[in-house]
């Protein structure tokens, strides 16, 4: 994938009869550290009070000191962030903890509130001090200003004002909150776990904590977790159904299940797809790690060739779209991946990567590759040209080279010997869903909601 699309966060909660929250939601945060790397964050209810621990940078890095043992915790929610909207600052990073006329709030958030703006202009005119750039103060500033004491009807009122994609969970001393936008286009799962219940982006961080699957969030569902249980409560009519494509495509760990699919199966036929609709002359099929090598040997098992490492990953560095500018991101690439002279060299390679934002890794990848000797290298994308930028918890504004150069151009600028796409019918095909059931709008424009230019 060419790095500039920024992922958008990774949230988990946990409310469990003991003394163990935030130790779990330590480790359901290390699970998700691949959803974002800027900064990392939990609150927890203790004795009737939220307190609150965040940082930059990792999990690791934040909490490598902290003693996580001498908490006695119940529950616990964490966070970790890449900015999709609001800067890369300790001020923006969350959980963000309040007070308010309904008690201690702990607010953490996936996604994007394309009207955010707008109603933070509007709340400033009227008097409102915001202390950070996060579109979920927003939110916060929202439940603050209800005309009742009520939660759950405030964040009736609260939510029925923004427009967007979330995944939001919410922490008070008496019950863990999780609440999931009309249209379902964030993820969210439900797990049992020892007793309670936790709640998390991906199904990873349930494997990983030892929690067992129970299912998703509905889409306009709000889930109560607390001493009495379970409980659902639908806060809004649950709109056409929008799930993110992207997190089959490259968000999500290949570990992870969504709406049943297995997200390794899903781009192990994306490139089964790629390789029936694109085929090319060729001596081995290679990837690019670590979100493409699904994909590449779907590839590779359709187009009957040798599936082959031509690409090392150097595992200490973290994904190159977390870097907050372009400059970082082309060190990341080189310091990140080296081609496998022996592999590649003297052989007509296919490159499988799984999508094409900017095009200037593509150019670096293939450069590698061919002065490590390979004698062609044939580009194929797992994935529509994208050409739109998304604004729902992706940050792809940054000059989408699809949206100023066709195919032929993009091939030339990358300086690969051919470049194919996957197909839109494609890329829905493999997936085993039908259009009307995912969001598609960064590669037809069709956003679910409409968004909001800044």
């Amino acid at each position: 994938m060419n790095r500039p699309i920024h992922e958008e966060c990774g949230i988990f909660g946990i409310w469990l009869p003991g003394r163990e929250a935030v130790s779990t939601a330590l480790t359901g945060l290390i699970a998700l550290q691949h959803r974002g790397q800027e900064s990392a964050g939990i609150s927890w209810s203790q004795q009737g009070e939220l307190l609150e621990k965040r940082g930059m940078g990792l999990v690791e890095d934040v909490f490598g000191s902290f003693d996580y043992r001498a908490v006695p915790a119940h529950a616990a929610i964490g966070h970790v962030r890449y900015s999709t909207m609001g800067k890369s600052s300790l001020v923006n990073a969350q959980p963000l903890t309040f007070s308010s006329r309904m008690g201690p709030l702990a607010l953490a958030h996936n996604g994007n509130l394309v009207n955010a703006p707008a109603i933070r202009t509007q709340l400033e005119q009227q008097g409102s001090i915001f202390q950070t750039s996060s579109d979920l103060e927003v939110v916060a500033h929202l439940l603050a200003r209800a005309t009742t004491t009520d939660l759950d009807r405030a964040l009736v009122s609260a939510l029925g004002q923004v427009r967007g994609a979330y995944a939001l969970l919410i922490l008070t001393p008496q019950r863990l909150l999780a609440v999931r936008d009309p249209n379902g286009i964030r993820p969210l799962v439900l797990g049992k776990f020892r007793g309670g219940w936790v709640a998390a982006s991906e199904t990873c961080a349930l494997d990983t904590v030892g929690a067992e699957f129970v299912r998703e969030v509905e889409p306009g569902e709000m889930v109560s977790m607390s001493n009495r249980g379970l409980e659902s409560v639908p806060l809004f009519p649950p709109r056409q159904h929008a799930f993110c494509i992207f997190e089959f495509i490259y968000f999500a760990r290949p570990d992870s299940v969504f709406m049943g699919r297995n997200v390794h199966m899903v781009r192990r036929e994306l490139g089964r797809a790629l390789a029936r609709e694109a085929p090319a002359e060729a001596d081995i099929v290679t990837g690019v790690p670590d979100s493409s090598l699904s994909a590449a040997a779907g590839y590779a098992e359709a187009a009957g060739l040798p599936y082959e490492t031509g690409l090392i990953r150097n595992r200490y560095l973290g994904r190159t779209f977390i870097r907050p500018c372009q400059q970082q991101r082309d060190l990341g690439v080189a310091l990140k991946l080296n081609p496998i002279r022996g592999v590649v060299a003297g052989k007509r390679v296919v490159l499988v990567d799984d999508s094409l934002i900017r095009g200037t890794t593509s150019l670096r990848i293939v450069q590698l590759l061919k002065e490590a000797g390979a004698r062609e290298v044939h580009l194929r994308i797992a994935s529509p040209p994208i050409a739109f930028s998304c604004g729902l918890g992706i940050d792809t504004k940054d000059d989408l080279v699809a949206a100023r150069m066709g195919p032929g151009e993009i091939r030339e600028y990358v300086g690969a010997d051919s470049l194919e796409f996957l197909s839109p019918e494609g890329m829905v095909a493999a997936t085993g869903f039908n259009a009307k059931q995912l969001c598609l709008g960064c590669f037809l424009g069709n956003h679910p909601i409409r968004r909001v230019e800044r």
